[in-house]
């Protein structure tokens, strides 16, 4: 149920060295009185999908975000990390595997354990030793859950977790993503290749996994060590970014990536990036139907594909390694972080228009306010541990509230509350800033170095360290040109092609003067031998042999020997291209 429109108050929440809190969102901007601050160091906090619900660990608590309410408090001093399940129904807690045993315990103390949300009772404990994919994966109305267990998924019904409703054994599966939305279900599946087999994603459909027909798409694959799969808002596609270690190329540091697109019909394709380079992000726009890559040796490029993973529309090359679309959809702002200068191109979706191009330095964390209006950018530890701080701003450009930690305190995390879909609806794009005191700051456009005696000449490309590609729509009929069907598209490269080979070619056309030439009276088509005849006509088929026809023909004619031909021919072309000239005179000799 979403509430009405004047009660929705976005809240943010800061986790540090000097405790735990909630700010209220902008305009205000303030400490929440609702949530008392915990001066105690939190290791986890996390709000519930629908944002109502707020736990953190410090001993594991759970308050009502809007009142302060505490909800439920457990005693569990070792927790790292918790989560709730959709519907508020089940917790989730997770501390460090240790292997001390007992007599009641003779594998250890389980450290993965689900709490019922009503009463405080613990529903089932798990063991779980890594904390990769430590938190079971539930459908959005928590009719499924699934774990992975020993390379096999098990599902769970209705949060019953005493016995395991299917399970899905394939050979080592090592990655899986449960499909979002309502039902049926779908999951994808990630199998590592080995032994020379290629490494392969399935889509299933719960429960029908029986059969070798069962599933709904099968991609296989080579070179791939790890993969990550990213489902679109309605479940009808897979997202495949698939990775090596190593490039054995040796083009890149960090290895080799290739896109893979999946679908639920059945149909799966290789997107296919225009430039060679690392794969550094890819997003789903809310609305299904499109995803934008960001890639490409620096600068990278990033570009919008639809379902039928064709360009929609390129936005050049530029300082980025990030795409986030907004919740709505209609606001895609492309990011540069971590080692690059923190530049953000905030764009129109729908028109494809840029906005606004504000820069935060030093960000180690982007997220959007579930208004779709609002952003937040941190420099956290342990990432960075000076100049911690975040940044409130409006996608426009303008930051509305800075705040800087001191420099003997940390900032761990700060998290948007989430709200659930349609609680806030879309609104026009805005172009002019929004006006605040602590105004934008637009990245001022940095000019490369140049020598003293090339300052006051005109640039050239020449001078250039990266030539830049402008922005361009990708959409046929889209700059005003004329549509043209795939045919005539086909047969009007055939003709660039045969057009550039011909000027390519034009300097050569003229052949070499041929010495010692017969005339052509003494030339005879035919030797009146038919297999003599078909020697010579296999001969000039062959395109490089031409003009060794000629030498050793006219040679052959006059009568001249090996030895004379081979002393007034030194650059013979046979020779040349490492021929056996002694047998080609042979036969060539006997030929004529």
């Amino acid at each position: 149920r979403v509430p009405p429109l004047p009660s929705l108050l976005e809240r943010l929440s800061i986790r540090g060295s000097d405790g735990t809190f909630l700010l209220r969102g902008p305009p205000s901007c303030q400490e929440s009185s609702a949530f008392q601050k915990d001066e105690r160091q939190g290791r986890y906090i996390a709000f519930s999908s629908d944002g109502s619900l707020f736990g953190w660990c410090n001993g594991s608590h759970v308050i009502k975000v809007s009142t302060g309410d505490l909800v439920k408090s457990f005693d569990l001093p070792k927790t790292t990390a918790l989560e709730f399940s959709p519907l508020n129904r089940v917790l989730a807690t997770w501390q460090q595997y240790t292997s001390k045993k007992s007599q009641d315990n003779p594998q250890g103390e389980a450290n993965l354990q689900l709490w019922d949300l009503q009463t405080g009772a613990c529903i089932k404990a798990f063991y779980q030793k890594k904390v990769m994919g430590w938190c079971p994966s539930w459908a959005d109305d928590e009719s499924v859950t699934v774990r992975n267990v020993n390379n096999e998924l098990h599902f769970f019904e209705n949060n019953n977790f005493e016995t395991i409703a299917n399970k899905l054994h394939l050979q080592k599966v090592s990655e899986f993503a449960l499909s979002p939305g309502s039902q049926p279900s779908k999951v994808a599946v990630y199998v590592p290749g080995s032994k020379g087999a290629p490494s392969f994603v399935r889509l299933y459909q719960y429960p029908n996994f029986g059969g070798p027909t069962s599933a709904l798409a099968n991609k296989s694959f080579f070179k791939a060590d790890k993969v990550a799969m990213l489902w679109n808002k309605k479940a009808t596609a897979v997202l495949v970014t698939a990775s090596t270690e190593v490039d054995k190329t040796g083009a890149s540091y960090y290895g080799e990536q290739t896109l893979h697109y999946v679908a639920t019909n059945g149909e799966s394709a290789v997107v296919q990036l225009p430039k060679n380079g690392p794969i550094y992000d890819v997003s789903w726009n809310p609305n299904s139907s499109e995803f934008c890559v960001v890639y490409g040796f620096m600068p990278a490029k990033a570009t919008v594909f639809n379902h039928k993973c064709e360009s929609v529309f390129d936005f050049g090359t530029g300082p980025r390694n990030a795409a986030f679309y907004s919740p709505q959809g209609h606001i895609l702002v492309l990011a540069g972080f971590g080692n690059l200068r923190g530049q953000m191109e905030v764009w129109d979706v729908k028109k494809y228009k840029q906005v606004s191009k504000p820069q935060a330095e030093d960000t180690t964390h982007f997220s959007w306010c579930a208004d779709g209006e609002h952003i937040v950018t941190s420099t956290c530890s342990p990432r960075l541990r000076v100049s911690n701080g975040y940044k409130i701003w409006h996608y426009t450009g303008t930051v509305l509230y800075k705040h800087e930690t001191p420099s003997n305190k940390e900032l761990w995390e700060v998290l948007w509350q989430p709200f659930p879909t349609g609680a806030f609806p879309e609104k026009p794009v805005k172009y002019q800033a929004s006006p605040s005191e602590l105004g934008s700051t637009e990245a001022k456009p940095a000019q490369a170095y140049r020598p003293p005696a090339l300052r006051n000449k005109p640039q050239t490309a020449s001078s250039k360290l990266h030539e830049e590609e402008p922005p361009q729509n990708m959409k046929p009929g889209a700059a005003g040109e004329k549509q043209v069907s795939k045919a005539a598209l086909k047969n009007q490269k055939k003709r660039e092609a045969k057009k550039a080979a011909k000027q390519e070619n034009k300097p050569d056309e003229a052949p070499p003067p041929v010495a010692d030439s017969a005339p052509a009276s003494h030339v005879t088509s035919s030797c009146g031998d038919p297999e003599t005849d078909k020697k010579i006509k296999n001969l000039k088929k062959v395109k490089w042999l031409g003009y060794v026809y000629n030498q050793i023909r006219s040679a052959c004619i006059h009568g001249y020997s090996e030895k004379n031909f081979l002393k007034g021919n030194k650059h013979c072309l046979l020779l040349r291209l490492g021929i056996d000239h002694r047998v080609k005179w042979t036969y060539f000799y006997k030929t004529f």
